[in-house]
């Protein structure tokens, strides 16, 4: 339970630190994001950017909660509901009206649906390598 919750916040960590990793040099290369990021006026493939670097950052960082509590069969479903009641709020609150509808949906769902798919192939994965061994 305890390195359960140990890995929540190692992946909620590593979520913040892999996103401003990925996002400083876009903003730095990329005059027009930089530009638009304090309004978040956004053009198609700047939104299509920051998706790609949250999920990015999503799977490194389900790799890294279930490295930290490998013995829990939680901790990836535990991530992506902090990661959601987190962010779903000030998605709802404060950015709604900035962004178009599948955008949210995307990110939203992502931050439930990556880490699950991350523990399932992860776990599938290691399940195969064990029967290997024995085979």
């Amino acid at each position: 339970m305890v390195r359960t919750v140990f890995g929540v916040i190692a992946g909620i960590v590593a979520w913040l630190v892999i996103v401003t990793i990925i996002d400083r040099p876009m903003r730095y290369f990329w005059p027009d994001y930089a530009a638009n990021f304090s309004a978040m006026t956004f053009t198609l493939p700047m939104m299509l950017a920051r998706l790609t670097e949250s999920t990015i950052a999503l799977v490194l960082a389900a790799i890294i909660a279930m490295c930290v509590a490998p013995a829990s069969r939680y901790v990836a479903w535990a991530f992506g509901i902090v990661m959601f009641l987190i962010f779903a709020p000030y998605h709802v609150l404060v950015v709604w009206s900035k962004f178009p509808i599948w955008y949210h949906a995307y990110f939203l769902a992502s931050l439930l649906a990556v880490p699950l798919i991350v523990a399932t192939v992860l776990r599938e994965n290691t399940a195969a390598q064990t029967r290997a061994a024995f085979d």
